[in-house]
């Protein structure tokens, strides 16, 4: 229990603040042409619980819940070849290149973070191929070694790494709405309610990566365009 605590605590060091997945774009106000200003879509506390909504059964319901799944299967039993073939269809799933830089940019420093806390051979062979460009790691797939190597259950992997995304959004949210620290928490928890049913329909999926999260992926795309900006994606 302690080194999945110490894994999922904002403290760690990943830099997961940077990102906001596109959220950002989401909320900033946009001016048509006679300058005008029109609200953007997540402008609100009902637009965002449909927000955390979509990344719950989208993001990770169908794309990153999945791959944690899987991940952590073949890291537990060394495939290499699995989990390479299961990085690149992750990475080629995501339309945005800055959700894509973002997310290796979080695996490798988790993972060679874990490694220095916690040595073990298949965090260091996994680093290897890494450092040979044959291996991202995206997040999910650097969350499901850590976890593989530490005695955590693949489940509590999936919906522990559910929750660090889930509490991301609304940490990036009370950033950029006018939304108070109880609001935000009881968003939280409204959608970490629905978690476990999520986390069954993974488990009993048991399939291939999937994504269609429209919204999510032009707001991501959006971000960069952005006048000025508080996070990276």
């Amino acid at each position: 229990m302690l080194p999945l605590l110490h894994l999922c605590d904002s403290l760690f060091p990943i830099g997961g603040f940077a990102y906001s997945d596109g959220l950002e774009a989401a909320t900033t106000v946009r001016l048509k042409p006679d300058t005008t200003p029109v609200k953007a879509g997540i402008s609100d506390i009902s637009a965002l619980r449909d927000w955390m909504d979509a990344c719950l059964d989208e993001t990770v319901g169908r794309l990153e819940g999945p791959a944690v799944w899987q991940a952590w299967t073949a890291f537990r039993h060394e495939d290499w070849h699995a989990m390479m073939e299961l990085d690149e269809e992750l990475d080629a799933l995501r339309p945005a290149s800055s959700v894509r830089r973002s997310s290796r940019a979080m695996g490798l420093r988790l993972l060679t973070t874990w490694r220095t806390l916690h040595p073990d051979p298949r965090l260091a062979t996994a680093e290897a191929l890494a450092r040979a460009g044959r291996l991202g790691p995206a997040l999910p797939i650097a969350f499901a070694g850590a976890c593989a190597v530490s005695g955590i259950e693949r489940r509590q992997a999936v919906e522990a790494f559910a929750y660090t995304r889930l509490a991301a959004t609304v940490s990036a949210a009370m950033r950029l709405m006018p939304i108070g620290q109880t609001a935000a928490h009881l968003l939280l928890a409204r959608t970490l309610d629905r978690l476990p049913t999520v986390a069954d329909g993974i488990i009993e999926r048991d399939g291939r990566l999937e994504s269609f999260s429209p919204a999510l992926d032009i707001a991501a795309m959006t971000q960069q365009y952005l006048h000025s900006r508080l996070f990276r994606s």
